[in-house]
């Protein structure tokens, strides 16, 4: 995949804009309906936003530490890594989901969750809409972080910010679901 760098940051920003709105809308709805499940095994709208809260918790320090200490310049084209892209493509909400097992740290199923964890997301969102006008500044391709599961694997900036804002995407749709099957 190829793009104008700043059109990749205005994409990721808006779609990041979007989560924050539904979990504004979120807030608005009753612990129980928070909590609901479908299936004992299945997660509840706040377990799905507490996985996400994990990998953002590993994810977002990650990004600024580097932001922070990279001397590469901003390039006006991103372009995808092959492992990158593969991840985001793998991630990435679509109409038939491809069931994946989470990591047993980063696995929420039956913790004892309240509001705060949308707070928490919220702070989340927010500090990411300020990691990616942050970016602008520096290169989306040099730029790299450790992956996760695998910190030995380093994906470029631009394909960090695309798996972490579509792997949000992927569980905001996850959690609106379980609310609405209330």
């Amino acid at each position: 995949m190829k793009i104008q760098a700043d059109q990749l940051i205005r994409e990721l920003s808006s779609l990041t804009l979007s989560h924050i709105q539904v979990v504004e809308n979120l807030k608005t709805k009753t612990p129980a309906e928070l909590n609901h499940k479908t299936a004992p095994e299945s997660w509840s709208a706040l377990e799905c936003i507490e996985h996400l809260n994990r990998y953002g918790a590993y994810y977002l320090p990650e990004i600024e530490s580097q932001i922070l200490n990279t001397d590469a310049v901003s390039e006006s084209t991103f372009k995808s890594g092959i492992i990158g892209n593969y991840f985001t493509n793998l991630i990435k909400p679509k109409e038939k989901l491809n069931k994946m097992k989470s990591q047993k740290e980063m696995n929420p199923l039956n913790s004892k969750l309240d509001t705060t964890t949308l707070d928490t997301f919220l702070q989340q969102l927010n500090h990411t809409i300020s990691l990616l006008e942050q970016s602008n500044k520096i290169s989306l391709n040099q730029t790299k972080i450790p992956v996760s599961i695998f910190r030995y694997i380093k994906l470029k900036l631009g394909d960090t910010f695309r798996f972490c804002i579509y792997h949000n995407e992927r569980h905001i749709q996850q959690a609106v679901r379980a609310v609405n099957t209330v």
